[in-house]
C-alpha cells in the first residue's frame, strides 16, 4: 500500500506540474482566440468592401449594357420607322401624288387652251371695236 500511496504522490506531483503548463495553453488559447476575433473582424472588414466594390462594378457593368442595349433598340427602330415611312410614301402616297400631278397638268393645259380661246376673242371684239369706230367716223363726217 506505500507503493500505492507512493505512486498516487508520484502522480499528484505530476498533475500539479501540468497545471501551470495548462493554465499556459490556456492563455495561449485565449491570446489565439482574440487574435482570430480580431483577424476575422478584419476579414469581414476587407471581405465586405470587396463586396461592395464587386456589387459596384457589377451596376456599373449592367448599367453600361443597358444603355449599349437601349441606344442599339433605338437606332433598331429608327430604322425600322423610316423603312416603314418609306413604304408608306412608296405604297400609298406615290400613286396619290401621281394622280394629283397629272391633274394638275391637265389644268394647266385646260387653261392654257382657255387663255388661247380668250385671247382670239379679245382681238376679235377690239377689231370689231375698231371697226366700228372706223365706220362711225366716216358716218359722222
Amino acid at each position: 500500500m506505500a507503493e500505492a500511496l507512493g505512486e498516487v504522490a508520484q502522480v499528484v506531483d505530476r498533475l500539479q506540474a501540468v497545471v501551470p503548463a495548462l493554465d499556459a495553453s490556456r492563455e495561449a488559447l485565449i491570446q489565439a482566440n482574440l487574435a482570430l476575433s480580431d483577424q476575422l473582424q478584419s476579414f469581414e472588414a476587407r471581405t465586405t468592401a470587396l463586396t461592395e466594390n464587386a456589387k459596384s462594378v457589377a451596376i456599373r457593368h449592367i448599367a453600361q449594357r443597358t444603355d449599349e442595349l437601349a441606344r442599339s433598340t433605338a437606332e433598331a427602330q429608327v430604322r425600322a420607322m423610316q423603312g416603314a415611312a418609306h413604304a408608306m410614301f412608296r405604297d400609298e402616297l406615290h400613286p396619290a401624288l401621281q394622280r394629283l400631278t397629272g391633274s394638275i397638268q391637265e389644268q394647266q393645259t385646260n387653261r392654257m387652251r382657255f387663255e388661247s380661246w380668250l385671247t382670239h376673242g379679245a382681238v376679235a371684239v377690239l377689231a370689231s371695236a375698231l371697226s366700228w369706230a372706223a365706220a362711225a367716223w366716216v358716218w359722222a363726217r
